[in-house]
């Protein structure tokens, strides 16, 4: 990562790599109209006004013309980097991209390293650092509920929510910091029962960010839903119905589908990652057994599993083994999907109505359907349960308006503050940590220095989430995670 108190006019390629009907070069920095002007004919560039579009030429040493551009000027400090910045819009070949940015080094500026434009927009106070990394993650956004995270991120209002937080533990501290002033007198300035409920209340505020990371990772990635059951239960049709496309091997043949098969697919604004597993049984087949056990493992780590349950085959042990894995797995959503209702004709019970499927409602809701098939005991166990058909698509818009539901129970990436970054999850527990000794001390009845301290180390964590307290290290890690050009 280049120096963070360098000016010199970089440039690069701004839009993504390969041709294209335009592509935008960018040039930032100090003396950068000189660098553009020894190759620029068009308007002159001294006095340009700034947010400003003009059409002209790009001429090589020898007078000939590279390309025919537009150029847009902005004005430092009213520019992403804070400093003066060209953008020139060539033509998306290839060659005039690579020798457009040849030709502005040789001219004198240097060829920008990753991310070195945003760090210069974060150094000129352009932004903080918890924006810049919502900068990525609006460039990286799959899904409508991604790039709302990012936009807030991006936009400042995450900056807002800790600020309001900074505020209010600043106000905590200072308390705290005067009575340490007149330590001699043995006075408490501070009113320790309400210095506790502001600590509750603070921890609880960094407590629930904190468990938004979960939610706030599995919409930023992709939601993982695994599909189980027995073999032919109907996994891989209903994987092609979700993605609308045939992604899997469909057959009559039990155990068709050995490995995992994967794929992500956007639903109602969220990002899914649907896996499709092999088949639960007991095998002496070592290439099943290997998917087998591959899906054990998809299993612990799915937020959502969708049970899907063959209602023409033997229903009693199918739902046995579901009901074991169950409880084996409590951190997921767990949805019982009754498939092959169509064939209702084949079913053992009643319990599984092809005509509630047809109108793509579920049997009963999740606590009176699990409640007929499992029991009180166990019914809670599953947050829905319906009927489907995957051949022929009864149920599924229903299926997919559940896992949206469950994708975002919690939180809404529509308005929540939601933590997407593993190093804003970091900073929040090791705050949260350091409030809770605090709160600790309180209630002991340690003094006030004591105190002071670790709600210190909290505002320090919170400070380093925008970059109030940085290391070149950390600013080098970040901004590095950036494509060239930005």
């Amino acid at each position: 990562m280049i120096s963070a108190v360098q000016t010199d006019p970089i440039v690069a390629v701004s839009t993504p790599s390969g041709m294209g009907g335009i592509a935008v070069v960018r040039l930032s920095g100090k003396d950068a109209d000189k660098v553009l002007g020894k190759c620029w004919k068009g308007v002159a560039l001294d006095g340009i006004a700034s947010h400003s579009a003009h059409l002209g030429k790009v001429l090589l040493e020898d007078g000939s013309v590279l390309d025919e551009v537009v150029l847009t000027f902005f004005k430092g400090p009213r520019s992403f980097t804070g400093e003066d910045v060209f953008e020139i819009s060539c033509h998306g070949s290839r060659w005039i991209q690579r020798e457009l940015v040849n030709l502005l080094v040789r001219h004198g500026a240097r060829a920008a390293a990753p991310g070195e434009f945003t760090q210069r927009a974060f150094m000129n106070g352009r932004m903080d650092l918890a924006q810049a990394e919502g900068v990525i993650d609006l460039i990286s956004a799959s899904s409508k509920a991604s790039h709302r995270m990012a936009m807030r991120q991006a936009n400042g209002r995450f900056t807002v929510y800790l600020d309001n937080l900074r505020d209010r533990l600043i106000e905590f501290a200072s308390l705290l910091e005067l009575e340490l002033d007149f330590s001699e007198e043995e006075v408490e300035f501070a009113d320790r029962k309400r210095l506790r409920d502001l600590a509750d209340e603070l921890l609880g505020v960094l407590h629930r960010l904190a468990a938004s990371y979960s939610t706030g990772k599995s919409l930023k990635d992709g939601v993982p839903v695994v599909i189980a059951g027995a073999p032919n239960a109907g996994k891989s049709t209903l994987l092609n119905q979700l993605l609308e496309e045939e992604k899997a091997i469909v057959s009559d043949v039990p155990g068709t589908t050995r490995d995992i098969i994967e794929d992500t697919c956007e639903v109602n604004g969220i990002l899914f990652r649907f896996i499709d597993t092999a088949g639960l049984r007991d095998t002496a087949d070592l290439v099943e057994r290997i998917g087998i056990e591959r899906a054990e493992d998809r299993l612990s780590r799915a937020s959502i599993i969708l049970w899907l349950l063959d209602t023409t085959g033997d229903t009693d042990n199918q739902l046995k083994e579901i009901l074991n894995r169950v409880g084996e797995l409590p951190d997921a959503s767990h949805l019982l999907v009754c498939n092959k209702v169509d064939l209702a004709n084949n079913c053992e019970s009643e319990k599984y109505s092809p005509a509630e499927a047809g109108q793509g409602k579920s049997l009963c809701g999740a606590d009176a359907a699990a409640e007929s098939l499992f029991g009180k005991e166990t019914a809670h166990l599953f947050a829905a349960c319906m009927s489907i058909s995957a051949s022929e698509g009864y149920g599924i818009d229903e299926l997919k308006g559940i896992m949206t539901s469950l994708a975002c129970k919690e939180y809404n990436p529509d308005t929540d503050i939601i933590l997407t970054n593993g190093r804003h999850y970091a900073a929040i527990l090791r705050g949260a940590e350091a409030l809770s000794r605090a709160r600790a001390a309180l209630d002991t009845g340690l003094s006030a220095d004591f105190i002071a301290q670790d709600v210190r180390e909290t505002l320090h964590h919170l400070a380093t989430l925008t970059g109030t307290i940085s290391t070149p290290d950390l600013l080098a890690s970040i901004f590095s995670r950036f494509c060239i050009g930005k």
